[in-house]
């Protein structure tokens, strides 16, 4: 009796995660942003790869900054993900979604003008950056 009830949970918490995933893809599919913005994401991503390496290695930031930008390094390494990547547009969503939490995450501890030192690309670059992390900005360091 006891096996029917896991075998219900089972199938229950599958047919859950399908509709969920099912859901989002078409919740993406809809508010798919228009234009080349894969494209103009990937111009970002050595800049961004270089901006989180100077974060990590800048001694006169908070030691919390630098562990969270070095964990998230050790997350994007690791092949095992949240949704695997071989799942058509979650699959990497996922990441971007992390990518995007700890950065906003690291810009409440970290001034615009740190952030904006620490850049390496063009003010268009950081102009879009800005426009990722801007909810979670500070204008200067509060802690």
């Amino acid at each position: 009796m006891t096996g029917r009830i896991w075998l219900d949970v089972l199938v229950g918490v599958a047919a859950a995660l399908l509709l969920s995933w099912l859901a989002l893809v078409i919740a993406l599919a809809i508010r798919r942003p228009k234009g080349d913005l894969l494209k103009e994401s990937l111009r970002l991503l050595p800049d961004l790869l270089r901006l989180l390496r100077r974060l990590t290695t800048n001694r006169d930031l908070p030691t919390g900054v630098r562990v969270r930008v070095a964990l998230l390094f050790a997350y994007l390494a690791i092949p095992i993900d949240v949704i695997p990547d071989f799942i058509p547009i979650l699959g990497y969503a996922d990441d971007a979604i992390v990518v995007v939490l700890i950065l906003r995450s690291v810009c409440r501890r970290v001034s615009v003008e740190e952030l904006r030192e620490a850049w390496p690309g063009t003010d268009d670059g950081f102009a879009a950056l800005y426009q990722l992390v801007r909810p979670a900005m500070v204008t200067r360091r509060d802690q």
